[in-house]
């Protein structure tokens, strides 16, 4: 049978068995075409939302070389300070989040958060002094529900192997951003002397007001789940609801317990998950949050050094999809995601190596070139393996959480490593960036060696998933009849 004529039950990645569309939702249902037409109408919607989220949280970088410390009369360690602030309220706000989502629809709340930190980041424009730049940036972490509560909504229409590629997709418009960003940047930092002398709370007020606007429009283009969307049919409803039983939990009733938590909290592999993502997000985040600071310090002016970050970040966008569609086709999680960092590392030896930035800004900006096009698809893949691979629905929920506390910790440390005298070389952010993408490539190595060997454990005692949906005494990724992406 050809692939746009089957549907995989128990899930492709498991190695299971494959039904034809007749023996479930009809023949006319084209698996291919309905993907397609998923795509299309899920990526779009909330990918624009996600490029806002990114840009609203990272043009603070863009914000600094236009003058923002100087007006503010903030130091370069306050400045900091203020970026790290932004992870506490992140960590706060992120689960209060994800339980309004379940309690209301996507429809409603992904929209209303972006109009929430859209406001804060266009008040960001009119602050006057250090409080009310601390206290906006703390505010501005209430974007930190859309990331999870995006991957929730896409296992509700995805099965499991599909969902790696489009969370990797969803979040190669981060890269997006950076080189948006830059162009914003470098056309409104023009507008110093319109009403204040320097243009970065242009680049505030405009981008969060754009943020604003565009997610009103949001109420009218996110969908809810498969069962209340207009835009599928009754056959294609059920389709999806057959696939998704017949390939993951997604479809199940199930309760919330404390032993899943447990189960969540006593296994090695979510820790594991937790780590590889706390050795990405600093890297990732000192790269947003710095990369304007790190180009301007080779010696360019800041209006070049806004330019001169569109590049690297359109390149991330490449390798991105680029390694989204080779990890896809070859099944390969960990292969990608350790040579990504690898690659990413490449780039900070490079950074590190050259001993006279200023003198050859040339050798440098190649460096930002590696690191980006590394660290990008490697946060993809990382951040939705934790997705297709934990079962039980709470414990993915858990393992979700984990991952992000415990990767953002990386990011908080980050935020403090690029102080102003340490340029133009950076030796300490880039040395820590570098080692952390070493550790990166060593905990994923780890990772999935571990869920390889464990796969081939369960081969010898337990038949394959055939049909999650008709599984009565289904035990989550714990049941030796799971199969692991590795």
């Amino acid at each position: 049978m050809s692939e746009k004529d089957t549907k995989v039950v128990g899930g492709d990645e498991g190695n299971v068995s494959a039904a034809s569309d007749s023996e479930t939702a009809g023949p006319e249902i084209n698996e291919r075409a309905l993907l397609r037409k998923l795509d299309a109408r899920l990526l779009p919607a909330v990918g624009v939302l996600y490029l806002l989220s990114f840009l609203d949280r990272s043009n603070v970088g863009n914000a600094r070389i236009e003058g923002l410390t100087t007006d503010l009369h903030i130091t370069g360690n306050q400045y900091l300070t203020g970026l790290t602030l932004y992870f506490v309220g992140y960590v706060l706000f992120e689960i209060p989040s994800n339980i309004v989502l379940k309690r209301t629809t996507p429809r409603i709340w992904l929209p209303t958060l972006t109009i929430a930190w859209g406001i804060v980041a266009t008040l960001m424009g009119v602050v006057q002094d250090l409080a009310g730049y601390f206290v906006s940036r703390f505010f501005l972490g209430t974007e930190s529900g859309l990331f999870p509560g995006v991957v929730f909504y896409f296992s509700m229409w995805y099965k499991r192997r599909e969902r790696q590629y489009r969370i990797s997709l969803f979040f190669s418009v981060a890269s997006l951003a950076g080189a948006f960003g830059g162009i914003l940047a470098y056309g409104i930092g023009r507008m110093g002397g319109v009403v204040w002398e320097n243009g970065w709370r242009w680049i505030f007020i405009l981008e969060g007001i754009l943020t604003v606007l565009i997610a009103i429009a949001a109420y009218g283009f996110v969908h809810n789940y498969p069962d209340t969307s207009k835009f599928l049919t009754d056959d294609e409803r059920r389709f999806i609801h057959q696939r998704l039983a017949a390939d993951s939990d997604a479809t199940h009733e199930e309760r919330f317990t404390w032993d899943a938590v447990v189960e969540a909290l006593k296994d090695p592999n979510c820790w594991l998950y937790g780590l590889g993502f706390h050795t990405m997000s600093l890297p990732l985040y000192t790269l947003s949050l710095f990369m304007p600071t790190i180009i301007a310090n080779l010696g360019y002016t800041a209006a070049t050094a806004q330019l001169l970050t569109v590049p690297p970040y359109a390149f991330a966008f490449l390798t991105t999809v680029a390694v989204a569609i080779l990890s896809e086709r070859l099944g390969q999680r960990a292969l990608f995601i350790a040579g990504s960092a690898v690659f990413g590392a490449i780039g900070y030896s490079i950074l590190l190596g050259n001993t006279d930035p200023v003198g050859r800004p040339g050798v440098s900006y190649l460096g930002v070139f590696f690191a980006a096009g590394g660290i990008y698809p490697a946060t993809g893949l990382v951040l939705s393996w934790p997705a297709i691979n934990v079962s039980g629905q709470t414990k993915r929920a858990i393992a979700n959480a984990m991952q992000i506390s415990i990767g953002n910790l990386g990011a908080v440390m980050g935020t403090q490593l690029y102080r102003a005298n340490d340029g133009p070389r950076f030796v300490v952010g880039h040395a820590c960036a570098l080692g952390y993408l070493l550790a990166n490539a060593v905990v994923v190595s780890i990772l999935g060696l571990r869920l390889k060997k464990e796969n081939k454990r369960r081969e010898g005692i337990a038949g394959e998933i055939k049909h999650v949906g008709e599984i009565t005494d289904w035990k989550g990724d714990s049941d030796p009849r799971w199969r692991f992406e590795y």
